[in-house]
């Protein structure tokens, strides 16, 4: 928990990665109080069963596409938008299926995905001013105004209540199909997360969703955010830049999976197109030695940021089917299986991933970074699904 000081106290800057400067501590208390009794999200049952799917993908006998919003947002919180992503992600597995000839599930950036780590707590403004950073609508607002960027602790209390309003749809949608679309997201705010575990038979497990992972920021082995992910029984995931070494892998399987069960740990590489082919073997032969079989799974977003002339964060699509190519051949040069693809996109017709670095982008939507629309969408994952193809 983190809090604003009291009067007389000196200022700390929290870190930007980490927990907000929550404004009243009591405020938080009353909120996390308010989570831990409610009902959970998702059921022990279901979060098992995933974790059989994704035993299934370490195998090699399946894939993964996992994707959404870079961060939800509250007021495009529907049942017709959920039911939008849910297709999009359907119709992206299939194409993985078809061209495959094996199964592959579905696990979305839905349903929680209501919180962002940043590099900086603030941002800077084309006038030369600042506010403090927008950290996803679970904290603060995106208005640009310096009263709708202070964190308010019943912003958490409305992220549930969203996330509960998008798995009733999801449930409705899977008992009419029989196919299941999973929800996951980043275990950013400890307060939040740790006030929804829930007690099961198998051990306590996450109820915010059915798979959580740490994020490049927060994966300290021996920080709070792996301790939370090592203490539920859910399926984790851990994602790992360029600068991963082999002795932090191996840190973080033996808190995160220390009985080395298939299913239980995913690693998402996030390395950017220039670094994947250099630092990914390595690894991947580091699990190998540590004796652990995880999913792995490629982010070809976060490494492949840049800055438009405009200012804004693009991604060019080329750099992520670079990326793309270069995971599925550094794991096949290291004799592991290329599992599944992790994607920041949305199905409406956005321009925020261009193919060129000075191309327009008259419809820049996204409440943080830019995403893949669906004619992109489909580019990549047919280029992930060529590439693993037998």
């Amino acid at each position: 928990m983190t809090v604003a000081p009291r009067p007389g106290e000196p200022l700390a800057a929290p870190s930007p990665a980490t927990e907000p400067l929550w404004p009243s501590a009591d405020a938080l208390a009353g909120v996390t109080a308010r989570l831990a009794a409610s009902a959970p999200l998702v059921t022990p049952a279901d979060c098992a069963d995933l974790r059989t799917q994704l035993a299934a993908v370490a195998s090699g006998a399946a894939h993964l596409v996992q994707g959404g919003d870079c961060a939800e947002l509250f007021d495009e919180v529907s049942a017709h938008t959920t039911r939008r992503k849910a297709a999009q992600l359907t119709e992206l597995a299939d194409l993985v299926e078809i061209a495959t000839a094996v199964p592959a599930l579905t696990v979305g950036r839905i349903a929680g995905q209501f919180a962002k780590p940043r590099s900086s707590a603030v941002e800077r403004l084309p006038d030369g001013g600042s506010l403090p950073v927008y950290r996803g609508d679970a904290v603060n607002a995106l208005e640009a105004d310096p009263a709708a960027r202070v964190p308010d602790p019943a912003r958490l209390l409305t992220a549930r209540e969203r996330a509960a309003s998008i798995h009733a749809t999801l449930d409705v949608l899977a008992a009419a199909s029989g196919r299941r679309v999973f929800t996951s997201h980043e275990a950013l705010l400890l307060d939040y997360e740790n006030a929804l575990v829930r007690p099961a038979a198998s051990g306590p497990y996450g109820g915010s969703a059915h798979l959580l992972w740490a994020g490049e920021r927060t994966r300290d082995p021996a920080g709070p955010h792996i301790g939370l992910l090592s203490r539920i029984t859910n399926p984790v995931a851990v994602k790992l830049g360029p600068a991963t070494a082999r002795e932090d892998l191996q840190a973080l399987i033996d808190v995160l999976d220390p009985q080395r069960t298939p299913g239980r740990l995913s690693f998402v590489a996030r390395m950017g197109a220039g670094h994947v082919r250099r630092v990914l073997p390595a690894l991947a032969g580091a699990a190998r030695e540590a004796g652990c079989l995880p999913v792995w799974i490629c982010d070809p977003m976060h490494g492949n940021g840049q800055r438009a002339a405009s200012g804004r964060k693009i991604r060019l699509v080329d750099d992520v089917r670079t990326e793309v190519a270069g995971f599925v051949a550094a794991l096949r040069e290291a004799g592991a299986h290329p599992g599944g693809i992790h994607l920041e996109l949305t199905p409406d017709d956005v321009t925020e991933c261009v193919d060129l670095p000075d191309d327009p982008t008259p419809r820049y939507w996204t409440g943080c970074d830019p995403r893949l629309n669906p004619a992109q969408a489909r580019d990549v994952v047919r280029a992930f699904a060529a590439a693993v193809s037998p």
